[in-house]
């Protein structure tokens, strides 16, 4: 083993879930007589080890966080360094390559990806980085310089402002890494051009993960009046339309995104067809109730509300409500489409809040389909967390 990499010793059997293909090592599965964590700085490089000292791979610590260490490379050959990177790089770029035609996509999905902490969208040859832990903070220099080995970026925007790095105890910023950063990006998606923007936009500025999700809206919208809560720059809405909704009123707290949906529905021919709503989407759907306004599609894509399992409960009932409320908006026979991006969220639990909404409204729901992230969002069947986009397409008839 090289001097580089620190020694973390797991206790007897505790190296199963690694095994078995999981990349997340928990503080009391570590033994600390023999290693102990105390030792260790936040991003340390690391060789996990099971109970007898055999090596299980190399990754990096973080002792100040629940999840203690993350495992990134399984081959002592190839530990987890700079040509590391390069070479998960590589093979990333190689998958998106094969899926897409266009270099719009997320090139590197975290966990998904073999690379825990580390997030790339790409938007032609300006590129968005998020990085959530210690570990690959510490590796940035050899991150940018993999983005430069493999996909030659004109300019590189570093996101580092989730919520999630205080966890681990790093500052949250946004800058320049390389480059002149555009104020905002255009993303082709079926047909449409889409605006939105980067440094001030939500995430890494565009929800890649919905795409493929978007592309399902023709077989419920024709001749439809559609309403899309939540709806950022207007991506479900705009497309909407574009997929034969007669109308679309896209709602949104925010003034700056509601600004995009306007631009966006204007540059794609449908600015007469596109209606803004600006306020919070609960305060929004009471007052069309009030209204008796009616819609034959709701679309409710809100961001995650259970971050923390200890928000599940509170999370959940607010699930329970929008989707209420949602229903409270459908015309008769009319289509819900209900997003959560909460991956403490279990699948089935959003079903029965839409199923407990449609009761409660003497509705009965019909599921008609799942949606899942999109395939640049890779999913680790070993770690759970990975799935964490679920989409519900649905009808709610009279009871």
């Amino acid at each position: 083993m090289s001097l580089e990499y620190a020694p973390l010793r797991l206790k007897k059997n505790e190296e199963r879930r690694l095994r078995a293909g999981h990349l997340w090592v928990f503080s009391n599965e570590v033994d600390v007589a023999v290693t102990p964590l105390t030792a260790l700085a936040p991003g340390q490089p690391v060789e996990i080890q099971d109970a007898r000292g055999r090596a299980l791979g190399t990754g990096y610590a973080n002792p100040n966080s629940l999840i203690c260490a993350r495992l990134v490379s399984r081959d002592a050959k190839h530990p987890f360094d700079g040509s590391y990177i390069v070479h998960r790089l590589k093979v990333a770029l190689s998958l998106r390559e094969r899926l897409y035609g266009e270099p719009y996509y997320r090139l590197v999905h975290g966990e998904g990806d073999g690379l825990p902490g580390l997030v790339v969208d790409r938007f032609d040859d300006v590129y968005a980085v998020q990085i959530t832990t210690a570990g690959m903070e510490a590796r940035l220099d050899d991150v940018l310089a993999a983005l430069d080995k493999v996909v030659r970026p004109r300019a590189v925007l570093l996101r580092n402002d989730g919520a999630v790095r205080k966890l681990e105890g790093l500052e949250l910023y946004v800058r320049a890494a390389l480059g002149e950063v555009p104020d905002e990006i255009t993303v082709p998606e079926y047909g449409a051009q889409l605006r939105a923007p980067l440094a001030g936009g939500q995430k890494t500025g565009w929800y890649y993960d919905q795409r493929d999700n978007r592309a399902q809206l023709a077989r419920y919208v024709q001749g439809a009046r559609v309403l899309d809560v939540f709806s950022y720059i207007g991506g479900w809405g705009i497309q909407a339309v574009r997929a034969g909704a007669d109308s679309a009123v896209c709602v949104d707290n925010s003034a700056t995104a509601l600004d995009y949906v306007e631009r966006n529905a204007r540059d794609n021919g449908v600015a007469e067809r596109v209606g803004l709503m600006e306020g919070d989407a609960f305060e929004a759907l009471r007052a069309l109730r009030e209204e008796r306004e009616r819609f034959d599609v709701v679309i409710v894509d809100p961001p995650a509300f259970i971050k923390r399992k200890k928000d599940f409960k509170s999370g959940v009932e607010g699930y329970r409500r929008i989707n209420q409320m949602a229903l409270q908006v459908l015309s008769r026979d009319g289509f819900l489409i209900s997003c959560s991006c909460s991956h403490h969220l279990p699948r089935e639990v959003l079903v029965q809040q839409m199923h407990g909404a449609a009761r409660h409204v003497d509705r009965t729901l019909q599921v008609l389909a799942h949606g899942y992230q999109s395939a640049d969002h890779p999913m680790n069947p070993a770690i759970p967390e990975t799935e964490y986009l679920k989409v519900v397409f649905s009808r709610a008839v009279d009871a």
